[in-house]
């Protein structure tokens, strides 16, 4: 193996074992437990599905309240622009 290729493998190991390491520690040293933890999401999750949906909303009315006004924002074009194609 080249001296690169051992380079990787090892920053690669190191990765892991971080990895692992600091999972193990995450559940040594967690302040709740499972059940409370999942139930917790549960919730963090279901407000920022109301919150997205909220916001969602807004900007859904906004966009149709511009389109609903945009003559004042926009003069419609009385005839079709004509495009036309030069060589040199």
């Amino acid at each position: 193996m080249s001296e690169q290729g051992k380079h990787v493998a090892k920053v690669a190991a190191m990765i892991a074992g971080g990895a692992v390491l600091g999972a193990g520690l995450g559940l040594l040293f967690a302040p709740k437990s499972g059940v409370q933890t999942r139930r917790d999401i549960g919730r963090y999750a279901k407000k920022a599905q109301v919150q997205a949906l909220r916001l969602s909303r807004s900007v859904q009315a906004g966009v149709k309240e511009v389109m609903n006004h945009r003559n004042e924002f926009v003069k419609p074009c009385e005839e079709p622009p004509v495009l036309t194609a030069t060589l040199n």
